[in-house]
């Protein structure tokens, strides 16, 4: 289950919640250098990550799931805010050209679906986000911050993760080097901490950074058009008694029948394109 939405604010309103949202943000503005005319969304927490670009941007929106709450964002004028449920997002496919997922891997409950609902809304071409704890991280040890609560990740089974959920990585990165103590003497040499780890590739990194692009021929979307067409052609090869009797035969046939269809509309879209 997500954090209270108070303890996320809470947490970003201290000196190592803004140290967090500092070192973090530099590699969000680097990956995401202009953003002008563009739709911005985050899912989780982003708002305090989300500020620097709302000028700039066409839209910028703030989903929060539904079991950590909400607050109003940005802190005047209209709000962009809203609480949601994280596999079905009340957007059409497709509408968003840079999605943050920060404060919601970690915590989902069925985080191929939260993956596969941001993959719907993102645009071909968008690109998305990830930061997710790290679990050789420092922070991810630590009860005192957000990246403390819920499953953290290793890179293997983030890779996989996209793999199954037919994201493509375009980048991975790693922050929060700096150890999470609220002692002013650390707070201040936060930014040579993070120097010195990024330089050496330190294994210690607090979070993963990976931005990726949707790969855009998505079988997982059609598994359920493919079986409704398979049994329009042939009703009897998914029937119960199909599977007691030769429904190998007529399935290949079937998936034969629905190939050369597909192939001959794709044929006639690129001739009339």
């Amino acid at each position: 289950m997500p954090l209270d939405v108070n303890e996320l604010r809470g947490f970003y309103a201290t000196p190592l919640g803004d140290v967090a949202r500092r070192l973090i943000g530099r590699v969000l503005r680097a990956r995401w250098d202009n953003c002008v005319g563009l739709s911005l969304m985050s899912l989780g927490f982003g708002a305090p990550y989300l500020d620097r670009f709302r000028d700039e941007a066409m839209r910028a929106l703030v989903f929060m799931p539904a079991e950590q709450g909400v607050v109003n964002w940005p802190a005047s004028g209209r709000s962009s805010s809203a609480l949601v449920e994280t596999v079905m997002l009340p957007l059409p496919d497709a509408s968003i050209d840079r999605i943050l997922v920060v404060h919601a891997l970690e915590t989902a409950e069925h985080p191929n679906a939260l993956l596969e609902e941001v993959w719907r809304v993102l645009t071909p071409g968008g690109r998305a986000l990830f930061v997710v704890p790290s679990r050789r991280g420092v922070w991810a040890r630590v009860d005192g911050t957000p990246f403390g609560f819920g499953r953290p990740y290793s890179k293997g089974q983030l890779r996989e993760l996209m793999r199954e959920t037919l994201f493509s990585p375009i980048y991975w990165g790693e922050a929060l080097y700096a150890p999470p103590f609220q002692r002013r003497l650390f707070l201040n040499w936060a930014t040579m901490f993070e120097r010195i780890g990024a330089v050496l590739g330190l294994p210690f990194a607090g979070v993963f950074i990976i931005e990726a692009t949707k790969q855009l021929y998505r079988p997982v979307s059609v598994r359920r058009a493919i079986r409704r067409e398979v049994a329009e052609l042939h009703p009897a090869a998914l029937a119960p008694s199909a599977h007691r009797g030769l429904k190998i035969g007529r399935l290949r046939d079937a998936l034969t029948s629905l190939a050369r269809r597909r192939s001959r509309q794709a044929c006639s879209h690129r001739a009339a394109s």
